[in-house]
Formats: structure tokens, C-alpha cells, sequence
């Protein structure tokens, strides 16, 4: 599908998408519970993957409307009848690997060609350490997998410069083991943020684990029990983001774009709020309302370490390129191993906008008062990340900008472009 969108002003009140990263974790952590409700989730390609999984494991998952109905597994997956599909999800193949290394027999997970491009290494280690079976079927650290459990615990080793998504995999995994796992981080961990999601989620499904400096742990033996049964799954701030970075770019004169649902936790991306606010962004949070406010604003480039953040790399490019002065993003070489390598591919498309852009190894720099943003064609690389930070730009930027592959939004905000229109954006499908 491609997707046609023009300069534009925006105002109006949007609602926050569901978080992608905790529905995951909600719907298999509630797979290794006995049962319990999902509510508020997103239902997108990428989730979709993850209940698939946990069906496959021997849960029951029923999309009711309302919430997500999950009879679980009770701790104890099945070796799966079938080959598990995770399609473009590479938190659920990452998520779902600790329930594999459970399951008495052998799992096979695979996924499409973007997905099979990416590492998985770490993950295949530490199943191996814990007295699994884990190979890569190419033998190159990448899907198809095979993995065979069932493991019983014990110390893993394993770089954190990687994915945080091995660890908070071991971590759901290693409660549901004998001795329990702790996780010694052989290199600083990037992307901490999502690590401190899993501690909040597991504790809410009643599980006690914990991260100390570049070691988490979590005990064996432990039972998921979220409380009353049920989950409520929050707002997500990489989804706001996109909102929020549209809003300060093109939001009408006089008026604003408020974006409700976004509540504070334990989410990295809600340093977006401090990022626009440092280029001079007029934006107000009601942390306890869970409300955002933001104007139109005459923005300053910045320098932006996204090591903990890596999913806010595009709408802070996007950013750049319409800010005066010079916008770097650093600490960014882990970026280029997701649904794309998202530093190269903002520098082309933001290149083939107008905008002055160099690219470094672990660095991108976006010279927004040296850009001339016009409306072109964009590729959207089958990466949702990238579609919606182009859309962004394209708000900015004078003329008709069409993105190519805008469908997979569904990964993450299948609603994206809808809400945009709804705001006020010159947006055709």
C-alpha cells in the first residue's frame, strides 16, 4: 500500500496506542500463568505472532473484543505439533525462545526473510550454558532455530550490547526453572529500558526478579499470578512519539495536538518529552492524567544518545531534518539490527527528501538548517518504524510525499494514518 501525504496543520486529541512491548510480555506471561485477561492490548501483526506462540506452547488465546482471554500453560509448555511462524517479530522469536528451552522436546522458530537476516546468537549461547540444545539450522546464529529443553537453571554469560530481549527472555523463562537464572552481562546493556518493562510486568503477574548493574537474577520455582486474573496493558510512548513529533511540526497555529493514554512508567521513549523539550519544543505532560500537549514550535538541533532507546532513532532523525541547526543521533550501531538497519536507511530516505544527512558506524547526523525538505518518493523498507518517521517528515516538507510499504504500520499502530486524518493531515491511501 502506498500512502500520499502532504504539508499539513494538526490539531485535536488522539488517544495513545497500546504498548507493543508490554502486550508481548502480558500475553506470555499470562501464557505461563493458568489463565488470565489481557486488557487494553494491541492487536497487531507483531502480537499477533506472540499469541500464535503461546498457542502453540499449549495455551488457548481468544481475541474477545474486549480483552485477550489466555488459558495458559501453568509453567510448563509443550513441545509445539508445528513449526512456530514469529513472521517479522523479533521479540516474539526472542520472547518465546525461553518458553522452547521449557518445553520438554523440540521447538523450531522461524520467521520471514527480515527476520532470518537477524542475530539470535546470544540467545542460542545462554540455552546452551543452561544445559539446552540451541542451533541455528544455517549455522550462523540466525532463524530457523532449534531449540530442546527441558533446561533447569543455572548462570548464564552473554554480551548486553546485542538485544535487552535475550535477557528479559531468560528472566521470564528462568522463574518457571528448579534453580532459577541469573544473567551475567558480559558488555553494558543497551536498551536497559525494556529490561526494567519485563521487571515491572513480572511483577505485576506476581514474579520477583531483579537487575543489579550488569547482573539480573530471577529465583526458580515461581508461579505467574497476576492479580484478580487480569492485565491492563499501558500506553505506548514509541507510538506517541510519532504523535508528538507530528504535532510539534505541524500543529495549527493557535491550537495544539493533545495525545491522551500516557501515563509514566518504566518505557525509555518517554525521554521523547525531554528530547523535544531540549529543541525547543512547547510541550506539557499531566504525568498524572496521562495527557500530552503539544504546539507548534521553531526547533533546535540537539545531540541524542539513543543506547537505551533505540525505537526513537527515526522520529528523532525525522526531527532533525526540520530543526534549525545540526541534529546527532549517537550510540546508535544496535539500531541497524532491527526490522531494517534504520541508521542507513533514515539517511537515504531523509537524504532523498532533501535533507543534509551523514551516516557513521554508530552515528547519524541530520544538518536540518542546511536541508530543504520536498515531497518525493520514500520506500518504507517494510519497517513500520520507518514509515511512520517518514510520514512525519513528510509533514514538514513542501509537496506530496508518497511512502511505499505503508502497511506495516500493523506491526505497531495499525490505526496510524486514520488518526493522523483525523488531526488534520492531508493523508490518501
Amino acid at each position: 500500500m502506498d500512502v500520499e501525504i502532504s504539508r499539513s496543520e494538526l490539531s485535536g486529541t488522539a488517544r495513545a496506542p497500546p504498548s507493543k512491548s508490554y502486550t508481548h510480555r502480558a500475553v506470555l506471561a499470562a501464557g505461563y500463568s493458568g489463565g488470565a485477561l489481557v486488557y487494553d492490548p494491541l492487536v497487531s501483526a507483531d502480537t499477533k505472532a506472540t499469541m500464535r506462540a503461546v498457542d502453540a506452547f499449549g495455551g488457548d488465546v481468544i481475541d474477545t473484543g474486549e480483552a485477550i482471554e489466555i488459558d495458559g500453560f501453568d509453567g510448563e509448555p509443550q513441545a509445539p505439533g508445528d513449526v512456530i511462524d514469529c513472521a517479522n517479530s523479533g521479540t516474539t522469536m526472542r520472547l518465546v525462545s525461553g518458553a522452547a528451552a521449557l518445553a520438554d522436546g523440540i521447538s523450531v522458530l522461524t520467521g520471514d526473510s527480515s527476520l532470518r537476516s537477524r542475530p539470535q546468537g546470544p540467545m542460542l549461547d545462554a540455552v546452551e550454558q543452561l544445559g539446552g540444545r540451541a542451533e541455528s539450522t544455517r549455522g550462523n546464529g540466525k532463524a530457523p532455530l532449534v531449540l530442546k529443553g527441558p533446561i533447569a537453571g543455572g548462570t548464564v554469560s552473554i554480551p548486553g550490547d546485542v538485544s535487552s530481549q535475550y535477557v528479559s527472555s531468560l528472566l521470564m523463562a528462568g522463574a518457571l526453572t528448579e534453580d532459577g537464572v541469573a544473567v551475567e552481562l558480559e558488555t553494558e546493556l543497551k536498551s536497559a529500558p525494556y529490561v526494567d518493562i519485563t521487571l515491572e510486568l513480572l511483577a505485576d503477574f506476581g514474579v520477583e526478579a531483579e537487575r543489579d548493574g550488569r547482573t539480573c537474577r530471577v529465583a526458580g520455582g515461581q508461579f505467574y499470578e497476576p492479580t484478580d486474573g487480569e492485565y491492563h496493558v499501558p500506553g505506548d510512548f514509541s507510538s506517541i512519539s510519532y504523535l508528538l513529533a507530528a504535532g510539534a511540526l505541524a500543529a495549527k497555529g493557535g491550537e495544539n495536538v493533545r495525545i491522551e493514554g500516557a501515563y509514566p512508567g518504566a518505557q525509555g521513549d518517554t525521554r521523547i518529552v525531554d528530547v523535544l523539550s531540549r529543541m525547543g519544543a512547547d510541550v506539557d505532560w499531566n504525568r498524572k492524567d496521562g495527557a500530552l500537549v503539544v504546539e507548534k514550535s521553531s526547533l533546535s538541533g540537539v545531540e541524542v544518545d539513543v543506547g537505551d532507546t533505540p525505537d526513537l532513532l527515526p522520529t528523532v532523525a525525522a526531527l532533525g531534518a526540520a530543526a534549525d541547526g545540526e541534529t546527532r543521533i549517537v550510540n546508535c550501531e544496535h539500531v541497524r539490527y532491527k526490522e531494517t538497519d534504520r541508521v542507513a536507511v533514515m539517511a537515504d530516505e531523509l537524504s532523498n527528501l532533501g535533507a543534509e544527512v551523514e551516516e557513521e558506524e554508530d552515528a547519524l547526523t541530520v544538518r536540518g538548517g542546511e536541508s530543504n525538505l520536498r515531497g518525493t518518493v520514500v520506500g518504507g523498507h517494510g519497517d513500520h518504524r520507518i514509515v511512520m518517521a517518514l510520514a512525519v517528515a513528510g509533514l514538514a516538507a513542501d509537496g506530496t510525499t508518497t511512502i511505499t510499504g505503508a502497511e506495516h504500520v500493523d506491526v505497531s499502530f495499525p490505526d496510524f494514518f486514520e488518526v493522523l486524518y483525523d488531526l488534520g493531515a492531508e493523508v490518501q491511501r
